[in-house]
């Protein structure tokens, strides 16, 4: 009798609604926010993508890449060229700086985007200019989770603060100037890591489905 766990864990493989689905239980995206040392009114937010496929899929969802990158079963043909199309492209920079903003209490800080150099392995670093100096922001993070809900972000900031960002959970308040942060904010840590470790343990989960379902359609093909 199979055990009711691997019957779940299967049915969600199999209900997987496209062939991105797969793509956001890979590696998390990872974002760092830290204060200009130099400009008080300045912060920069440096994003990174959690594997290189997924920016192959970007690209294809930018228009950037021709479609079928991206193959029935899921799997993505990624190529060495890719990060180097989307980083000189016009699309990439302005779907960043729609997907990641930075507010000062009411007031939008305005992004500029450094040079892009080596997006896959480096990231990507913008640099928001507030209307004065920063003390606490209001980060929103949505980087590819347009393309899939299921997307995360593992963010750091100064202090030992931490959040992940995901799909419904895209706003998060730093400090960068003045008190340190609250006992709150290091609770929101670790919060962060229980639920990124929840993330992981998803994925194994999904894994361990598609080989089982994987195995036994095998057996049933060579039974036939």
């Amino acid at each position: 009798m199979i055990p009711l766990a691997a019957l779940a864990v299967a049915a969600a493989v199999l209900a997987l609604p496209s062939p991105a689905a797969a793509h956001p239980f890979g590696d998390p995206q990872t974002v760092s926010i830290t204060p200009d040392e130099q400009r008080p009114d300045v912060v920069r937010v440096r994003w990174r993508v959690g594997g290189p496929d997924d920016l192959t899929l970007l690209g294809v969802s930018l228009g950037l890449l021709p479609a079928d990158r991206v193959l029935l079963d899921g799997a993505v043909d990624y190529r060495t060229t890719d990060p180097a199309v989307i980083a000189s492209s016009a699309q990439f920079p302005a779907y960043l700086l729609k997907q990641i903003t930075v507010a000062d209490g009411p007031r939008q800080c305005v992004g500029a985007v450094a040079p892009l150099k080596a997006l896959a392995r480096a990231g990507a670093t913008v640099d928001y200019t507030c209307p004065g100096p920063v003390g606490t922001v209001t980060v929103a993070v949505r980087m590819l989770t347009d393309l899939n809900p299921a997307y995360r972000a593992m963010a750091t900031g100064p202090g030992g603060q931490r959040a992940v960002y995901g799909s419904g959970e895209d706003s998060h308040d730093w400090t960068l100037a003045g008190d340190p942060p609250t006992a709150g904010s290091t609770s929101r840590g670790r919060s962060a890591v229980v639920q990124l470790a929840a993330v992981v343990g998803a994925a194994l989960l999904v894994a361990v489905g598609a080989l089982l379902v994987s195995r036994r359609l095998r057996r049933r093909r060579a039974v036939a």
